[in-house]
């Protein structure tokens, strides 16, 4: 090989590198403005059909950057006909009730981290959750959520399930004297990009264990939160599994997957096929809204996930 043709290889590899780069660019600059298009929906649409009574979990709109307030998510809300949010501080409960929504779901006043799995947090877990059941009571909410917490050195998965069951024994009582729904919620242990797209060492991150453990409780005010995101990444076939557990599932959250972002086209799940398949269930209570918004008009973001769910 004589050095002009060495250059000449050179320079083609060259070109040819700049061309695959540029081909990146303009890939990702088509993305992002389908995505700008995806969000173009009808400033006016609201909710029509409503057999899917739906909610929105309000830390998500708080994420940075132009985090949105409560009250400003809740005006949303109402222009979008959907009647109910939760994921808010105990605090901004009145605010919203008085403003004529809901309140979908209490906080159980325990984290996903530091759950019953471990007895030394079970007079916390106890204790907080008894009192989110009366606040639940006192509101007229349903469902209270509870987490299992993480795995720990030194206790094994069977101790574990026998702790958590322990604990939710001792406040299932009350829940069902009060009417109330505990739900636990099955979480992903996969994504660890974001403090809250995954939970990598969450001990219920298995849906079917979880359905077995609910069980095992033995109360009808026992249920599943089913998250559609985190059923997506653990366990998939998400169809199959709301027939499976339609009489174990007391609630329900949204999210594409993955990314934890819009359920747009730049996501896996069918989510107006999982939404009919939950209609036909007979299924009565909430659908929350859980996903992140990466648009720039967050409550277009919303508006189009609604318009989605509204099957």
């Amino acid at each position: 090989m004589n050095r002009s043709s060495h250059f000449t290889r050179r320079g083609l590899l060259k070109v040819g590198a700049v061309a695959a780069v540029g081909a990146a660019l303009s890939q990702i600059t088509q993305i992002g403005f389908a995505r700008k298009a995806t969000a173009q929906i009808d400033p006016n649409w609201k909710i029509k059909k409503g057999r899917i009574r739906q909610s929105v979990m309000g830390w998500c709109f708080k994420q940075k950057p132009n985090p949105m307030s409560t009250l400003e998510l809740a005006k949303a809300c109402m222009d979008i006909g959907i009647p109910a949010m939760e994921g808010i501080s105990h605090s901004d409960y009145k605010m919203v009730l008085d403003m004529g929504l809901k309140i979908s779901l209490v906080s159980g006043g325990h984290g996903f981290k530091n759950g019953p799995f471990n007895r030394a947090n079970h007079e916390a877990v106890i204790t907080g959750l008894t009192k989110s059941i009366d606040l639940a009571a006192e509101i007229g909410t349903r469902s209270v959520i509870t987490f299992t917490g993480m795995k720990e050195a030194g206790i094994s998965d069977a101790e574990g399930e026998r702790n958590c069951i322990e604990a939710w024994k001792k406040v299932i009582g009350h829940a069902e004297k009060k009417k109330v729904n505990l739900v636990l919620e099955h979480l992903n242990s996969v994504d660890d990009s974001h403090p809250m797209k995954g939970h990598p060492g969450y001990f219920g991150d298995d849906v079917d264990h979880c359905v077995d453990m609910i069980k095992k409780v033995g109360s009808p005010n026992m249920k599943l939160l089913f998250d559609v995101y985190h059923v997506s990444i653990m366990n998939g076939d998400i169809i199959r599994r709301i027939r499976k557990y339609k009489d174990y599932i007391g609630h329900y959250h949204t999210a594409g997957n993955p990314g934890r972002a819009e359920l747009d086209g730049f996501q896996e799940i069918n989510y107006p096929a999982v939404m009919k398949e939950i209609v036909k269930t007979g299924y009565k209570d909430f659908v929350a809204q859980e996903f992140i918004p990466t648009w720039d008009d967050k409550i277009s973001a919303l508006r189009h996930s609604a318009k989605v769910c509204d099957v």
